[in-house]
C-alpha cells in the first residue's frame, strides 16, 4: 500500500493538462493519459508531495490548487494506491519536458475518448459536478477491466 498524488491542471479553454504515459518500461499506466502526480517521499505531506510531483513532471509550480477527493485505487497483482486527487487552476513557470510521457493540454470533452482508465470516466464527472466538491472513491481492477467501484461507501453499478 502507498499514498500518491494525482493533480489535472486545468486552463481557461477548459482544457486539462493530461500526461500520455509512454516513456516508462513497465509502467501500469502503460499509453494511459494521466493528470501528473506522483508517490510520496518520507515525511512529505498531501500538499508537499503534490507541489514537488507537479514541480518535477512540469517544471510548473502551483499557486492555485484544490483538493478534491480519495481515490482507492486497488489492481489485481499491484500494491493499493491511496490517490489524493486534486485540480489546479494557478501556477508559475515554463513547462518542460516530462521523462515519463508527453504532455497535452486536451479539451475537457474530448478526454473520454482518450485511452484512460474506465474509472476515471467517473472521477472525471465528479470533479465537473458543483454539488460534488469532495468524494471518495474506490475502484477494483482485473486488469483493465474495472470489476466493483464505490462512491463514498456506497455500491455503483458498472
Amino acid at each position: 500500500m502507498f499514498n500518491c498524488t494525482l493533480c489535472y491542471l486545468e486552463n481557461d479553454r477548459e482544457e486539462y493538462l493530461m500526461l500520455h504515459r509512454v516513456k516508462k518500461k513497465n509502467d501500469i499506466n502503460h499509453d494511459k493519459w494521466i493528470g501528473v502526480g506522483g508517490k510520496f517521499e518520507p515525511g512529505e505531506s498531501p500538499e508537499e508531495c503534490l507541489l514537488r510531483e507537479v514541480r518535477e513532471e512540469t517544471g510548473l509550480t502551483l499557486t492555485d490548487y484544490r483538493f478534491r477527493g480519495i481515490i482507492t485505487f486497488v489492481a489485481e497483482g499491484c500494491e493499493t494506491e491511496y490517490i489524493y486527487l486534486y485540480t489546479a487552476g494557478g501556477w508559475t513557470g515554463e513547462m518542460i519536458e516530462c521523462d515519463e510521457g508527453d504532455l497535452e493540454w486536451v479539451r475537457k470533452d474530448r478526454v473520454p475518448d482518450l485511452p484512460i482508465w474506465e474509472g476515471d470516466r467517473i472521477f472525471f464527472r465528479l470533479m465537473e459536478d458543483p454539488a460534488r466538491p469532495f468524494f471518495s472513491l474506490k475502484m477494483e481492477y482485473r486488469g483493465d477491466r474495472m470489476v466493483r467501484a464505490a462512491l463514498d461507501g456506497k455500491e455503483l453499478p458498472l
